[in-house]
């Protein structure tokens, strides 16, 4: 009986190719700017919403800074109702996109 030689494992340089299978889901990746852009071309309201939000925070924490703790507390109010809004725009986006996507 024959005992086989040393065994050198071989790496390989390319992973295997697996016929109708893409490893990407675009077949051009998209840059920041471009999916940036694209997502907000599909639910412009939540960056709105997003923005909304960060103003209402940052004047709130202005105000609260200055020890204008009434206008702070309406700012902290307005902030809960910007991220409800984000939020349903984010929902009403998902169900419009699962809306489209039937046949």
């Amino acid at each position: 009986m024959a005992t086989p030689g040393p065994m050198t494992p071989e790496a390989p340089s390319q992973p295997p190719v697996i016929e109708g299978f893409s490893p990407s889901v675009y077949g051009n990746p998209e840059s920041f700017k471009e999916k940036f852009l694209r997502k907000t071309g599909e639910n412009p309201m939540v960056p709105i919403g997003c923005l909304g939000t960060a103003a209402a925070l940052t004047y709130g924490l202005y105000c609260f800074h200055r020890g204008q703790s009434q206008r702070s507390q309406l700012m902290m109010r307005t902030r809960i109702a910007a991220q409800g809004f984000t939020v349903a725009a984010i929902l009403v986006g998902l169900a419009v996109s699962a809306l489209k996507s039937r046949p």
